[in-house]
């Protein structure tokens, strides 16, 4: 069995079995994927507790990046080769899907790729080794505007590079431009457009993720980051908080 569910930001109170009860006929060889925004932050005893309950679920739990994750502390974390694409282990059955990865998933193809731009910093990414630091936070704090702190609340990791969009490509060429399921946090830029109504501006990962919609054969394309559950259109689905299965 394969699930798929939108971001978490840290709280997997989805997964008990009161909200999950369908794991209760799960194994390890079934699969839950979170679209990004998964909440890998830091290596505090709160998140090894969670990784922790996550590993002690029935369920093998996958994950794709998103704009909310700690990326110098994933640097950290040994790169391995996982059903035909890159991973990383957080834990043995908690496990983050690279981008531009293609996977083999109980016989499924499956394209991940992961990141997205943060929308929420009106004020800015602010370098806390900036000697007008201190000022510069109280006052956007006053006046209520969101900011990041750099390499703390923000990373520039979150959006890919050329090496990652290209690893993309030759990974999708590989097997024909047709995959059976595509993960990813953000969406095309087309996509984007009509979940936004124009709220969101495109960027090079949207357009990056349009080109692969207009060249790439697939059944359904799964993602989060605009935190709703909608279906787009036959092919395409938003998700946050809801837990769908795929057949």
């Amino acid at each position: 069995m394969m699930f798929v569910t939108g971001d978490c930001h840290g709280d997997y109170r989805r997964f008990n079995r009161e909200c999950f009860p369908e794991q209760r006929e799960m194994g390890k060889e079934d699969f839950v994927v979170v679209c990004g925004d998964f909440g890998f932050w830091s290596d505090s005893k709160e998140q090894r507790y969670w990784m922790d309950w996550l590993e002690g679920r029935p369920f093998t739990t996958l994950w794709v990046d998103g704009n909310h994750e700690n990326y110098d502390l994933l640097g950290t974390v040994e790169v391995k080769t996982w059903h035909g694409g890159k991973a990383q282990f957080i834990r043995p059955s908690v496990i983050h899907l690279m981008r531009g990865q293609v996977y083999d998933l109980n016989g499924l193809s499956c394209f991940t790729f992961g990141g997205a731009a943060s929308h929420d910093i009106d004020g800015g990414v602010l370098e806390r080794s900036d000697p007008a630091f201190r000022q510069k936070k109280l006052r956007l704090t006053r006046q209520h505007i969101s900011y990041r702190v750099n390499h703390e609340t923000w990373w520039k990791e979150e959006m890919p590079s050329e090496e990652e969009m290209e690893e993309g490509r030759k990974n999708l060429e590989s097997c024909g431009w047709k995959v059976d399921y595509i993960f990813t946090h953000c969406c095309a830029s087309g996509t984007q457009a009509v979940a936004g109504m124009g709220l969101y501006k495109a960027d090079a990962l949207t357009d990056y993720l349009e080109e692969l919609r207009g060249k790439c054969a697939f059944q359904k394309w799964f993602f989060g980051h605009y935190h709703g559950n909608r279906n787009m259109n036959e092919k395409e689905l938003m998700l946050y908080e809801q837990i769908v299965q795929i057949q």
